[in-house]
Formats: structure tokens, sequence, C-alpha cells
């Protein structure tokens, strides 16, 4: 057993990873939230943006956000042809370069909206001439006001230090931004509340996983596409709660030499979209299944009968496009499993804080 489930009560409050915990059991409601009460400003705040027509999209974050940031780059990319990238602060922050960013939307994600460097790179872009819209979860913070625009995820006080609700709460509001400015209505999100649900409800199937890597020394997790933001937050989930050293890749790279580090027995997570992503991916998980590697698959029913085990996600009838909402909760709820299994606490990650403050 572990030492709460998402939805536990106040008498285990106090226990290890109880904050996580909770935090993570808020998810449905959160997305009910933001469907319900933020997707029209949202899609008003899109049109605003739509009609500076923009020529392409700089994406500018830290830590999680980023992983955030890298999903609406893809749904950029994919569903509006519109050329984007991921900003290096540093250019601005530390070398001061000034480049020329005249109709060139910025868009910066942090959960907090303090971070310095975010604050300091966002107001040189705008000064540069971006359009500049801040996506936090802090409508008074100073990124917000330093930016023109500015989208409030919903996602309430996030008070554990690894995030979970802020990040599907991003994923959500960048899933809506994006379809409002290909004129969407969002209704292709309605169902993710319940399925969120559904995900959270099976927490005894993800502890049984989490025994596999009790005594990990290192793990490697892959996906393609829309996936590929879920394996890098997934790492990121797992070495800040569980310190194991986890690397992320997507597949096309995995196979361009770091595949070597990958034999027998070798803890490997792949997850797998049920899209063009999942078959993108086919091949790596051919190649790893050739070179014996303990593979657990978190996708469709088909790739977890041929893995060693996995998790078969609720996607038959959700958009490829959405699906990352829904990997992402398992994975989450797997680094809580993977800490408690290890005798650590998830709350109280060592050198970890909410607020980077790098320069």
């Amino acid at each position: 057993m572990s030492a709460t489930a998402p939805n536990g009560s106040a008498e285990q409050s106090e226990l290890p990873g109880s904050v996580m915990s909770r935090e993570m059991a808020e998810q449905p409601e959160m997305l009910h939230r933001i469907l319900d009460s933020g997707a029209s400003r949202i899609r008003e705040t899109a049109a605003l943006v739509a009609a500076r027509k923009p020529r392409f999209v700089l994406l500018t974050a830290r830590g999680t956000s980023d992983n955030a940031a890298l999903y609406a780059k893809y749904l950029l990319e994919i569903r509006l042809g519109m050329p984007c990238g991921l900003t290096s602060m540093s250019t601005t922050t530390a070398y001061e370069a000034r480049p020329d960013l005249r109709d060139v939307l910025v868009i910066t994600v942090s959960q907090s909206g303090g971070s310095p460097d975010l604050v300091a790179s966002t107001k040189a872009a705008r000064e540069a001439g971006a359009i500049t819209l801040a996506v936090t979860n802090n409508p008074d913070s100073p990124l917000a006001a330093v930016s023109e625009y500015h989208i409030d995820i919903m996602a309430g006080p996030e008070k554990a230090l690894p995030a979970t609700k802020t990040y599907t709460a991003s994923l959500l509001a960048l899933y809506l931004f994006v379809d409002g400015l290909a004129g969407g209505d969002g209704a292709a999100a309605k169902d993710l509340p319940g399925l969120a649900q559904s995900l959270l409800d099976r927490q005894d199937e993800v502890r049984t996983l989490a025994a596999r890597y009790r005594f990990a020394e290192r793990m490697v997790i892959t996906s393609r596409g829309y996936g590929y933001p879920t394996a890098k937050e997934a790492a990121l989930k797992l070495m800040e709660t569980s310190y194991i050293p986890a690397l992320s890749y997507s597949g096309a790279d995995l196979l361009h030499g770091p595949l070597a580090m990958v034999g027998n027995v070798s803890p490997v997570i792949a997850v797998v979209p049920d899209g063009r992503g999942g078959t993108a991916l086919a091949p790596v998980l051919e190649r790893l299944r050739e070179r014996g590697a303990d593979l657990v698959v978190f996708g469709t029913a088909e790739q977890v009968e041929q893995a060693s085990a996995g998790f078969v996600l609720p996607t038959e009838d959700v958009a490829e496009e959405l699906q990352p909402l829904l990997e992402i909760i398992p994975l989450q709820l797997l680094a809580y499993e993977v800490t408690i299994a290890r005798g650590q606490n998830p709350d109280a990650p060592r050198a970890l804080a909410k607020v980077t403050e790098t320069h």
C-alpha cells in the first residue's frame, strides 16, 4: 500500500506525499473549471492575437513549463503550420542581444509568473516589438504585468514542489488558445475531466508497475510526436521526486546512438500515442524488444500486450493532440508511487524550489 491515495482523507494529510497526492486528485475538477469558466476568455485572447497576424512564434519557459511549451510547439506547427522555436533566454538576459521581434508572438509559460529571467526575457521581447502572451497560474504576477496579453490557467494554489495540476492546466489552456487561433470552439476537450478521473481511479495498477523501479538506478523514457513532451515531463517528475536519473529521448533520437546503452533488462518506459506518433514509434519499440529491454508501455492495448508490462490509456476516441493531457496522469502517479516505495517524500524533494531564479 502507498502512504495515501489521490483522494486521501484529512487524517492522512501529514503522511509523506499527501500534498502531491491531493493536488493530482484535483485535476479533473480543475480541467472542468477551465472548460467551464476560462475557455471563452482564452478564445477572446486568441482572437485578439490572431488579428495581429504574427509571422511565427517563440516559446519561453523553464522546467515543467518548458515541457508544456514544447506541447504548444507541436500544436502550433501541426495545426496552424506556424513556425515555432524555443527561446534561449540567456541571449537576452546574459548576452543582452536584442533581436528584431516585430510581428513575432512570444509566449511565456510559467506557473508562478515570478521567475526573474522569464520576466526580463519577456520585457526585452516586448521592447523589441514582439506580441507577448503570458500563460501563468497568477494573473497578478510580474510576468503577467510585463506581457501584453495574459491567460490564467486557473489551477488554484499549488503547494507541492513537483508540479502536477499546473502542468495539465497549462496544456489545456495552450490547447484552447491554439484551437482558438484556428477558429475552434474547444468542444473536442469536453470529455477530458471524466477521463482524467478514470485514470486516477486506477492507481492500484500504477502501484504495481512502480514496484519494478524500487531499486532502479537509471531509466529511459521515450516517445514521438505529441507524446514527446509527456516523456520529458515524466522523466522530470521521476528525477525530482525519486532522484532516479531518467533520460528522455524522442524515439528518433534514441536510435541515433543512445540505444547502445539499452541492454538486457534495462528499464524503458514508452509513451505510445494512439495516432501518427505511435505509428512513428513502432520501429523503436521493435528495436527495444530485440535488445531485451524491460519495456513498459503507456499507450494502446495492442502495444501494451507486446511489452513486458504496461498501462492502457483510454484514448480510443480522443484526438491525438489532446492525449498528452491524459498520458501524463498515470506517469505522475508512477513518480509518486516509486518515490513512496523508495522510502522518500515526494512533497519535499531535496534542492527543489517552486520559483527558479536563474539569470
